[in-house]
């Protein structure tokens, strides 16, 4: 690459998946715009761990190229553990790698941004039309909350597992009080059981991710993009963000001399690193906490305190139980079974159908408890509830549904078919930070603690998602017991011992009765397993400058013009749900925003 400058009218600082929405639109919508990205990972193109939707696990294995882990501080709400949140690192961030499950923000959330936080145009009767915008739904037509003529595909995979069908089998006979449903992703109604859509296209079984939906599959000259490549910093002229400064990712490029490069801005810099990358970015920019950036020799170009605060995400466990060898499960896929990966990919090659078109997530509910629940789960949720859940009915307290496979190192359990109940919090109460520890290295370990469980609230809700899971999992007709070394050590005697040999309980059956004792066994299983779901947000939030917030409703950073952060970063608080969707609206409401503020400054 040439030692000159590089110039373009906006410059995108990280192609992950809001960064790659952004860039795509406004290319395609502005053929005189000269637009570049930035992107720290490699490109995606037709790679098969990208396209085909079953093979996400491996973005996860050590030595992945795909993510980066960052690793908090030890916390003793962990079990002394350090936390470690993996986020995607590749063009089109977290879409080209995630486990494709559709779900959508409850509209109450979206409202939140708009009310609580004064974000004008950002409720639920302005992004949700951007969500239809982004989709074709493939699963029923003409749903009045669904779109059919977006660049992203909707539907239920490949195969409906046997898994799938018996967990909401049992649900409908075990919990009649909840009912079901054939649109759990309505964004009107919460509580039902339903078949999980997923980001899949039913025609070709391929992945829904934005690079190969908005960028790869387009005609976009003026669209140049640079995988491989940190961004340093931002450059700023008499408070203009004016340009980058660059250098090569030595993992992509390690014949090339780490020297920093420029960029050059004629227009516009949007930093869409994520919620890791962007606070880093715009710390090592100087912009954030005063102090902190003095303490590390920074000039400081604002003062913004709320840089890399109001860290959240979810809390999740993937609970592992034994499943009768004809269930239909991924972990041969997983396993690298040569036979097994043969046959699932002359299917997938002949019509886009089988496992490899799918996830291992056919059914699941956004849930929320009953009255008489609401006792079980006790009086550490009580005041949560009573602020955040009981006055927004459309706000599940979590997630729960099976995921057919063993999420986690399969090389460590025995061979056989399994699956793991899933359940994850939509709102947990803990915010924690994330900071960088060095201006001049971009790969040193940021300052980070998730806060994950500092909360009584957040134990109290997953020892409840334990045992709720439990019940719907143990009647099951494949159920042949727990994967019993990745459950509670509960106490000798215990009507709740797990049992790894068994088989499944009558639906009539009454619940397991869970002592003191118990309950403390599932709250230090919790603090020994609970992880991140991969949605982290909140570190550039969209909140008045005085409450800690780093970008304006127009995206803009404080106290700086010609600079903007767009990702899931921004959200000021959090959703109930996966967190590919809002980042994709994100993207499609900046996009939409960018092009008319350009077109008025002509």
């Amino acid at each position: 690459m040439s030692s000159l400058p590089l110039e373009a009218d906006i410059i995108i600082a990280g192609g992950g998946t809001t960064g790659c929405v952004i860039a795509g639109r406004l290319a395609a919508a502005d053929p005189s715009l000269r637009i570049l990205i930035i992107e720290a990972g490699p490109p995606t193109l037709e790679d098969l761990a990208h396209i085909q939707p079953a093979r996400y696990q491996t973005h996860l294995l050590p030595g992945s190229t795909t993510v980066k882990c960052h690793v908090g501080r030890e916390s003793a709400d962990l079990g002394g553990r350090a936390p470690i949140v993996p986020c995607g690192q590749c063009l089109g961030g977290g879409s080209s790698v995630n486990f494709t499950m559709y779900t959508r923000p409850s509209p109450s959330d979206f409202d939140d941004w708009e009310t609580v936080y004064g974000n004008q145009g950002w409720g639920s009767r302005d992004l949700i039309p951007l969500l239809q915008k982004m989709e074709t739904y493939q699963v029923t037509p003409d749903n009045p909350t669904h779109g059919y003529d977006g660049p992203l595909k909707i539907s239920h995979g490949g195969v409906f597992t046997n898994v799938g069908k018996e967990f909401l089998e049992v649900a409908a006979q075990y919990d009649k009080s909840r009912g079901t449903t054939d649109d759990p992703n309505d964004m009107i109604g919460v509580n039902v059981y339903g078949r999980w859509q997923k980001y899949i296209d039913k025609e070709s079984g391929r992945r829904s991710d934005v690079p190969h939906n908005y960028i790869y599959n387009r005609q976009l000259d003026n669209l140049k993009i640079l995988t491989g490549y940190h961004v340093k910093r931002v450059l700023f002229e008499a408070g203009r963000a004016t340009g980058v400064e660059f250098l090569p990712n030595a993992r992509f490029h390690p014949n090339e001399q780490q020297t920093l490069r420029i960029a050059r801005a004629r227009k516009l810099i949007i930093v869409s690193s994520g919620t890791f990358g962007s606070p880093a970015i715009l710390e090592r920019s100087g912009v954030g906490d005063r102090k902190r950036l003095q303490s590390l020799g920074i000039d400081v170009v604002v003062d913004l305190p709320g840089v890399g605060e109001n860290y959240q995400d979810h809390n999740v466990i993937f609970t592992p139980y034994r499943l009768d060898d004809d269930a239909d499960t991924l972990d041969g896929l997983v396993r690298n079974d040569k036979e097994e990966i043969e046959r699932l990919t002359a299917q997938w090659l002949k019509d886009g159908s089988g496992l490899l078109a799918h996830n291992g997530i056919d059914a699941g509910i956004k849930l929320r408890p009953s009255a008489e629940e609401l006792e079980v789960i006790g009086p550490d949720f009580t005041e949560q509830w009573e602020r955040m859940f009981a006055n927004a009915p459309d706000k599940p307290v979590m997630w729960v549904g099976p995921i057919g496979v063993f999420v986690g190192d399969s090389s460590v359990v025995p061979v056989g078919k399994y699956f793991c109940t899933c359940y994850f919090l939509d709102y947990p109460e803990a915010v924690g930070y994330a900071h960088i520890s060095s201006v001049e290295d971009v790969n040193a370990p940021l300052v980070f603690d998730p806060k994950f469980l500092s909360k009584p609230s957040d134990i109290a809700l997953m020892r409840w998602g334990y045992k709720f899971g439990r019940e719907l999992t143990r009647r099951m007709l494949s159920y042949r017991g727990e994967y019993v070394p990745s459950h509670p050590a509960f106490p000798k005697g215990s009507q709740a011992a797990c049992n790894g040999d068994t088989k499944p309980v009558a639906v009539g059956q009454v619940n397991i009765q869970y002592t003191d004792a118990d309950d403390a066994a599932i709250d230090e299983y919790t603090r020994k397993y609970a992880a991140t779901t991969w949605h982290s947000l909140g570190t550039c939030a969209m909140k008045p400058r005085d409450q800690q917030g780093v970008v304006d409703a127009s995206l803009t950073v404080y106290g700086v013009s010609g600079l903007k952060v767009a990702d899931m970063s921004i959200a000021p608080s959090n959703v109930g749900s996966n967190t590919y969707s809002s980042a994709v609206v994100i993207g499609e409401k900046a996009a939409m925003d960018i092009l008319e503020e350009l077109s008025m400054n002509r």
